[in-house]
């Protein structure tokens, strides 16, 4: 009889691991269940945290092909899947951590490859993806001032030149 519900539970498993951008595993001894409701606001809209069994989660994580995460599974263990942008669950989960030092990020996998939890931090201190656009696009902007301001910058002066000479011709 709980042959299928495992079945389904690593089936469903398996599937958030295959349809999400980023997942992160942590150890989260000692929360309260309040504090893992924050900890789920915390993440954001785009972002499901799930407890999980191990050995399901273990099965599913080999399934999808990561076999690594698969062995990190020990402890009371709960995986952040994030269909979004990894960014704002990886800051979620820093400033949550910063806040109750007993939530412990073990590891993770961004678009199928495993990262340690320092290049989760590190994720974590990147600007969200609409900033850096736009500085990218400030840089982009920036440039073609500048190139058309080279363009028009002889033509300029070459009117200036012309002008200083009409006006020096009809002085004398």
């Amino acid at each position: 009889m709980a042959r299928p519900d495992k079945a389904a539970a690593v089936a469903e498993l398996t599937e958030l691991f295959r349809g999400s951008s980023a997942a992160v595993l942590t150890e989260y001894r000692g929360l309260t269940v309040a504090q893992l409701k924050q900890l789920r606001k915390a993440l954001g809209a785009e972002a499901q945290y799930a407890v999980a069994k191990n050995t399901l989660a273990a099965i599913a994580a080999r399934e999808a092909g990561l076999e690594s995460f698969a062995e990190q599974l020990s402890g009371p263990s709960a995986i952040a899947f994030v269909s979004g942008d990894p960014v704002t669950a990886a800051k979620g989960l820093r400033d949550f951590a910063k806040a109750n030092p007993a939530l412990v990020v073990k590891a993770g996998v961004l678009d199928g490859k495993e990262i340690t939890p320092a290049e989760i931090t590190a994720l974590a201190d990147l600007e969200s993806r609409e900033v850096l656009l736009a500085k990218a696009a400030g840089a982009m902007k920036a440039k073609l001032f500048q190139a058309a301001y080279v363009f028009t910058a002889p033509a300029s002066q070459a009117v200036r030149t012309i002008e200083a000479l009409r006006e020096k011709q009809a002085a004398a």
